[in-house]
């Protein structure tokens, strides 16, 4: 099995699929393990790419990660990463949507300014099939963050 250092520079290689699965090993490994969490600090630089499917998988790391975040690094870019919420791609903006009951769940101090992000969003930056989505996305974690 390649080490979780090679996993991590797999979540930029251009071929998706290889990308994809490197992402679905690190998630699974975050659920079971803190051995992830130790980069948190490239899913924050992930998050601030160019590229979306990139964005994506830093996103997902960030919150699957949350869990073991002992030094608060979730609360020092928890603004950065609630920018995404309204990100210029909706599928990006959606899997950050889903993943924040993941972030309130371990991280109750945050839980009102996630709160506040999402029943701020106007999501008629979208068309019109992508918005009923995402409230939809936005209505369903809203429920899920206590």
């Amino acid at each position: 099995m390649e080490s979780v250092s090679e996993l991590i520079e797999r979540l930029y290689s251009k071929d998706n699929k290889a990308a994809y699965q490197a992402l679905q090993i690190l998630e699974s490994e975050s659920e079971k393990s803190n051995a992830v969490y130790k980069f948190f600090d490239r899913f924050a630089e992930m998050i601030e790419n160019s590229n979306s499917y990139i964005r994506t998988r830093g996103i997902v790391l960030i919150s699957v990660n949350a869990k073991w975040d002992t030094e608060n690094k979730v609360d020092e870019i928890i603004d950065d990463y609630l920018k995404h919420i309204l990100d210029e791609k909706p599928i990006t903006a959606r899997q950050c949507i889903k993943s924040l009951p993941s972030i309130a769940k371990y991280k109750s101090d945050l839980v009102e300014c996630i709160r506040e992000a999402l029943l701020k969003v106007d999501v008629t930056i979208y068309g019109d099939s992508m918005q009923t989505l995402i409230y939809k996305d936005i209505s369903s974690s809203l429920k899920k963050i206590k």
